[in-house]
């Protein structure tokens, strides 16, 4: 039961991470569209989203990647639809099972997620 409970937490946490990572992505995509608006160089909206975003910006080969894709008319920050395995971290019956795992044992979920922190210890509140 535990390592079911681990599985999906790890799904979850991967899911989430990857959503937060997204929105950091399009909102520096938006910023290297105003910048091309505001005719500053690639080489300068790389050293802007540097010094805004630090080690979270995005590499100077993406940068110019989506300022050549303003330049030759791109409007759009959304990445393109493209063909693969679909998400299933967010269908409404893996929501539902993921609820059932938690609720079902709750100590081995606290138990999961502090190993998963690197603590040593479980707080229940």
């Amino acid at each position: 039961m535990c390592s079911q409970v681990l599985a999906i937490f790890l799904t979850l946490f991967s899911y989430v991470s990857t959503y937060i990572k997204m929105a950091n992505v399009k909102e520096q995509r938006i910023c290297i569209n105003f910048c091309f608006k505001l005719n500053k160089t690639a080489a300068e909206t790389h050293r802007m989203l540097k010094e805004a975003f630090g080690n979270q910006a995005l590499s100077q080969a993406r940068t110019l990647e989506w300022f050549k894709r303003f330049k030759d008319g791109r409007v759009s920050v959304e990445d393109r639809k493209h063909s693969g395995r679909p998400s299933t971290c967010t269908a409404p019956e893996m929501i539902v099972k993921v609820r059932e795992v938690i609720l079902e044992d709750r100590l081995s979920m606290m138990f999961v997620m502090a190993l998963d922190c690197h603590t040593g210890h479980v707080n229940a509140f």
